[in-house]
């Protein structure tokens, strides 16, 4: 991850001592109970994820008619998969998928404040909701993606989406390479949380 967007070592120490308190407090007036944040944390760990975002990555490369239904109705499509309940739910909502191709690369940012589609990418980054990265990303896309790792040609045209409460977007990024003969379940695990936001692209067989 660039440089730029690092936090301070004890960020997560710092972080989780707030949430226990915060945790704590709730359970006091009973608001939430002991196991109300386990179960949300499992439902993200288990049910919504990117794994969900690897298995429609996956059928797109290996079915080109379900990658367009894909790109042009996301929610439709998705609803062909046998993917759990509750897809279009929990910042699921209004999801649009863009895919990449030999002269275009997408790019997947909130200007906002941090919508994000879950169900398919699971829980947001800390750097995603970094009011710089939100703003160099949509003003110097070129920059930040070469500080990600991710020099992009002048000749690949960068397209830049900013997700909402109304659109979620997710990146179809282009299939690596040499995995013609690799099957479904051998392409998803090539699929990143971070080569669905466009900030990398797809891992090498």
């Amino acid at each position: 991850m660039s440089e730029r967007f690092k936090y301070r070592e004890d960020r997560e120490a710092y972080s989780a001592a707030r949430v226990r308190a915060l945790e704590a407090l709730l359970i006091k007036k009973g608001i939430i109970t002991d196991r109300t944040v386990d179960t949300v944390l499992e439902f993200f760990e288990t049910k919504m994820g990117p794994f969900n975002g690897a298995k429609i990555v996956a059928r797109a490369w290996v079915d080109p008619a379900f990658k367009e239904r894909l790109v042009a109705n996301a929610p439709k499509a998705i609803a062909e998969l046998d993917l759990p309940d509750g897809m279009a739910g929990a910042e699921g909502e209004h999801m649009r998928a863009v895919a990449n191709a030999p002269g275009v690369h997408n790019l997947i940012i909130c200007t906002l404040c941090s919508c994000y589609p879950w169900p398919v990418l699971g829980l947001p980054p800390y750097w995603y909701k970094d009011p710089t990265f939100r703003s160099r990303a949509a003003r110097e896309p070129r920059a930040v993606l070469a500080e990600f790792g991710l020099p992009i040609s002048e000749d690949v045209e960068v397209k830049v989406w900013d997700s909402s409460a109304q659109i979620r977007w997710f990146v179809v990024p282009e299939r690596p390479a040499g995995t013609e003969g690799l099957s479904e379940t051998e392409l998803e695990a090539l699929v990143t949380p971070e080569a669905m936001m466009g900030v990398a692209v797809a891992k090498a067989a």
